[in-house]
C-alpha cells in the first residue's frame, strides 16, 4: 500500500472531505509523526502498535565483498512493536467493517 492509496481509503472512508483534504489530513500525520520520532518520544497507538526510536551503539562488522572488517557507526533505528490487538487480526483473517 502506498501513501496515495491510504489517501484514497481515507477519503473514501470519512465523507465531507475532497481528495486534496484527504491528503492534507495523511501528510498533517504523517509530519506530526516524523517531529515526534525525530524528538526521539515514542508514538502509541492504541490497537495498532509502538513506534520507538531506539540508539545502536558502534559495532564491528564486515565487508561482504572483500571480508574486510569494518566498523559500523552508532545510529537511532525505529522499531515497531505490533499491538496484540493488531497480532490477533493479522492471524485470524481481518474482518472487513
Amino acid at each position: 500500500m502506498t501513501k496515495a492509496d491510504i489517501i484514497e481509503r481515507v477519503y473514501e472512508k470519512v465523507g465531507g472531505f475532497s481528495k486534496k483534504e484527504a491528503a492534507e489530513i495523511v501528510e498533517a500525520v504523517f509530519l506530526v509523526m516524523k517531529k515526534t520520532l525525530a524528538d526521539n518520544q515514542k508514538i502509541k497507538i492504541s490497537g495498532f502498535g509502538n513506534f520507538v526510536v531506539r540508539a545502536k551503539k558502534e559495532r564491528m562488522g564486515r565487508n561482504p565483498q572483500t571480508g574486510e572488517p569494518i566498523v559500523i557507526a552508532e545510529r537511532q533505528v525505529l522499531n515497531f512493536k505490533p499491538s496484540q490487538v493488531l497480532k490477533n487480526a493479522l492471524n485470524q483473517g481481518w474482518s472487513k467493517s
